[in-house]
């Protein structure tokens, strides 16, 4: 075999293995590219998860409480409106409601952004003034007088405070959306406290004429 024959057959043999190998390291690289984007994938896929799972648990969360504070106010309308009727009213109706919105709003204050929050807890306030309103009934000076204020209380600024409630909780979800409702929550909320902040004293000044000696 000639030297120009014996080159060519190394270079060919060369460039066989070099092409063997070069395939090879190729085949590689394109293995763990596609292993990394496969664990990138998994793992935007378990952020997405964990992410639907928390926001799952939001909404149970805000249903309840909602929930919840509906069925307090309902429940403590209804006990109005039966006495008011002469009907026997069985008073642990209103307490059980009373401990059901108590629960779920001590577990949503661990969990609400604050201005939901702060909502919450005006109306927490608000319900606890309804529930003194149904308590004092049997001892108020003018009981036709009281029967129509707790009504009024339970159909008016408590029924809009639940309202408020629930519009906030579904801004907070992103359920409905108003460009204007951050004016429109803080009216309510302050329209609430004050109606709450007179009703507390009006009560308070017949819880003191009640005690005062004759």
């Amino acid at each position: 075999m000639d030297v120009t024959t014996l080159a060519v057959a190394l270079i060919s043999v060369g460039g066989t293995l070099g092409g063997t190998l070069g395939g090879a390291v190729l085949s590689q690289r394109a293995s763990r590219a596609e292993a990394v984007e496969q664990n990138q994938r998994a793992d935007r896929e378990r952020e997405q998860e964990r992410n639907d799972q928390a926001q799952q648990a939001k909404r149970d969360l805000y249903a309840h409480l909602n929930t919840a504070a509906r069925a307090y106010r309902v429940t403590a309308r209804d006990v109005v409106e039966a006495a008011q009727r002469g009907e026997n009213v069985d008073p642990a109706l209103l307490d059980t409601a009373k401990e059901s919105w108590a629960d779920q709003y001590s577990q949503a204050q661990m969990a609400l952004p604050k201005d939901v929050l702060q909502v919450a807890s005006a109306l927490n306030r608000s319900l606890g003034i309804g529930y003194s309103v149904v308590k004092q009934l049997p001892s108020s000076p003018d009981l036709d007088e009281a029967y129509q204020r707790a009504k009024a209380w339970f159909s008016g600024p408590l029924s809009d405070g639940v309202y408020l409630l629930r519009v906030t909780l579904r801004h907070d979800l992103g359920v409905e959306v108003d460009p204007h409702f951050e004016q429109t929550r803080r009216q309510m909320l302050a329209t609430l406290n004050a109606a709450r902040n007179s009703l507390d004293q009006l009560l308070s000044a017949e819880r003191a004429q009640a005690a005062r000696p004759d």
